[in-house]
């Protein structure tokens, strides 16, 4: 997705959350994610090599998990 278009998706799912929704995103774009409030990050891979609880908590906590590979490239 363009970064226009990301920033109107988190402004329609802020006034759904407002509205007292809860939303659930399964998403590798770091902007989104930055945005999250908690964040469950499965991996180390994909496939075969994946599926496991590599991190859960806030992004703030993910940038401390050394064993994220998304962590490696979220910037907040």
């Amino acid at each position: 997705m363009h970064y226009a278009d990301i920033k109107v998706l988190i402004n329609s799912f802020n006034r759904l959350i407002e509205m007292g929704n809860t939303i659930i995103v399964i998403e590798h774009n770091m902007d989104m994610i930055a945005q999250a409030d908690y964040v469950i990050d499965l991996g180390p891979g994909g496939g075969e090599n994946g599926g496991n609880l590599v991190f859960a908590g806030t992004p703030e906590e993910m940038l401390g998990c050394e064993q994220s590979v998304t962590a490696k490239y979220l910037k907040l």
